[in-house]
């Protein structure tokens, strides 16, 4: 009888231990399947913002109220004068979104001031380099400052904070690893003056300078949809966990009959 009451707990144990494993597993897969509705919705919502016809800038007013998940890669089109100061270069081993872009290279960010007085921070483009040659940047950027308004295309993007394996910026070459335009512009003093920074950038799609560099160009949608792929993992996991526990129950069961 104690033998049996014994069996009875281990089989009770394991099949507790098992449908709590069934049950995350099976969450999880759900979950999957849940990040890939979510994952498609926002596909197709960056698609149209990609393909939608450039609208003004947002007014200044507007500015605070702007998200990124709402607006991020919106086109717009507005005139700007970039200015005659710092710029700064982020590193980078290619792009996401840029499908003509390949490493090793930095984006050339540059503060642009509108006819209003703010300061709005612009993705120029790319800049093939492999941080070697600070020079080849600065010629580069120094053509685009022109000390005239220009009419500018690009795309509405929100700063990235740094991860923890980021490495730290270097500002002796006005380097940074993460595309903070506002941390850029309290180091290099984009914001003197009292001048107000957009708290977005914009990935510049036109005009090309002539020489061709800093590159920019438009934008598309890129993102990885491994959702379902995960879903069934994760599920085929429950059901091994089942067929395990089923396995060991008959295992278990014709043990007892031989005793």
């Amino acid at each position: 009888m104690t033998g049996t009451a014994a069996s009875l707990r281990r089989i009770g144990g394991l099949g507790v231990f098992t449908l709590a494993m069934v049950l995350l597993l099976v969450g999880l897969g759900m979950w999957q399947l849940q990040r890939r509705v979510e994952k498609h919705a926002l596909i197709a919502a960056l698609t149209e913002r990609l393909a939608a016809a450039p609208a003004s800038l947002p007014p200044v007013a507007q500015w605070g109220m702007l998200t990124p998940a709402r607006d991020e890669f919106r086109r717009v089109r507005f005139s700007a004068t970039y200015q005659a100061l710092s710029d700064a270069m982020v590193f980078s081993s290619g792009s996401a979104v840029r499908t003509d872009i390949s490493g090793p290279g930095t984006w050339a960010f540059v503060p642009a001031r509108l006819e209003s007085g703010e300061t709005v921070v612009i993705n120029a483009g790319f800049v093939q380099n492999t941080m070697q040659d600070r020079g080849q940047e600065d010629r580069a950027v120094k053509p685009l400052v022109i000390g005239a308004p220009v009419r500018l295309t690009g795309y509405i993007r929100f700063p990235e904070a740094a991860g923890l394996l980021t490495p730290q910026e270097n500002q002796a070459k006005r380097l940074w690893f993460a595309r903070d335009h506002l941390a850029m512009a309290r180091a290099l003093g984009w914001d003197g003056d009292g001048r107000i920074v957009a708290p977005f950038y914009i990935d510049l799609e036109q005009p090309v300078p002539a020489s061709g560099t800093p590159k920019p160009g438009p934008l598309e949608v890129h993102l990885p949809d491994d959702h379902l792929q995960y879903a069934i993992t994760w599920f085929t996991l429950a059901g091994a966990v089942v067929i395990a526990f089923g396995v060991w129950l008959q295992g278990a069961r014709r043990s007892s009959t031989v005793k």
